[in-house]
């Protein structure tokens, strides 16, 4: 099984913030799993939407970010899933100054957002407004599942629209591994959110077969000579 803590190169203390497409939720609730068996202070959360039905069976939920009841819920077992508000569909998390805020004050280990939304699409292109990054954010993951390449633009970007602007390409174009990488680490794009001196790295998901691993080879090497300070990972699929 992938260890989730050890790929990334998490250090003792972080404030993870998860962007892009591809498995954001799946990474989120990972580490939360992983960093808490050990013993770890975690916060899991949103700056943006979550489905409900991710939340339904959690054990540990705190439903305020005021910092007496999150600190409350950071002394039960596991991690602490912290959400503020919602309907029947979604749920909602504080704004990033309010994680900022209980990063510094919580004693939380860690505290690990889900800071972007992607409709469930592997590549994201985000508006203006997106992702919602806290500025105290010391990692920042932008994910994309490896089914992006091969696929067209337009099936398998959220925000369409974006991305046919940061590449030049039709919603029609089947997605290379180098187009994939120019969306990830367009200037425009998710980089523009990294609060200054915050490591950048991208995680390549749903990496199953020999195949996958070498497209995930291909988009490794075309975000490196794009951008050489940004690290690349591979995440393997579990059975």
């Amino acid at each position: 099984m992938t260890n989730l803590v050890d790929l990334l190169g998490l250090g003792d203390r972080e404030l993870v913030s998860l962007v892009g497409g591809g498995g954001k939720s799946t990474m989120l609730f990972g580490l939360g799993d992983e960093l808490s068996s050990t013993g770890k202070r975690v916060i899991l959360t949103t700056t943006t939407k979550m489905g409900r039905y991710q939340t339904t069976e959690l054990t540990n939920i705190c439903w305020s970010a005021d910092m007496d009841c999150v600190v409350d819920a950071l002394d039960r077992p596991g991690f602490t899933m912290l959400v503020t508000g919602g309907d029947d569909h979604k749920v909602t998390g504080p704004p990033p100054e309010v994680v900022d805020h209980l990063f510094a004050d919580s004693g939380a280990d860690y505290i690990v957002v889900e800071a972007d939304g992607s409709h469930g699409r592997p590549l994201k292109a985000p508006a203006s407004h997106e992702p919602v990054v806290p500025s105290q954010t010391t990692m920042v993951v932008i994910l994309m599942g490896i089914d992006a390449v091969g696929q067209t633009l337009g099936e398998v970007t959220h925000r369409v629209d974006e991305a046919v602007r940061f590449t030049d390409l039709e919603p029609s174009h089947v997605m290379t591994a180098t187009d994939c990488a120019s969306v990830l680490v367009h200037p425009d794009g998710a980089l523009r959110c990294c609060p200054p001196g915050s490591r950048v790295l991208v995680a390549l998901t749903k990496v199953k077969s020999e195949a996958d691993h070498r497209t995930a080879q291909a988009v490794t090497e075309a975000i490196l000579a794009a951008t050489p300070h940004v690290a690349v990972v591979v995440v393997p699929s579990t059975p």
